[in-house]
């Protein structure tokens, strides 16, 4: 594929001006927040989920 020097340029432009697009204002700390709370939900409700039986050890050891 051949360009031309202004064809190539115009192509370099376009690019340039996709790269310098402001990124999207980020979420509100609040809905940030509930968002969070909403998957750790969902998180519990899953280990709960889970039967683990009374005689199942840990792979690891407490000490003092």
């Amino acid at each position: 594929m051949r360009l031309t020097r202004r064809e190539l340029v115009s192509a370099v432009a376009a690019a340039g001006a996709v790269a310098q697009t402001p990124p999207q204002a980020p979420a509100a700390p609040d809905a940030e927040l509930e968002k969070a709370r909403a998957q750790v939900k969902v998180t519990v409700a899953r280990l709960a989920g889970q039967n683990v039986p009374m005689t199942a050890e840990p792979a690891f050891q407490f000490k003092a």
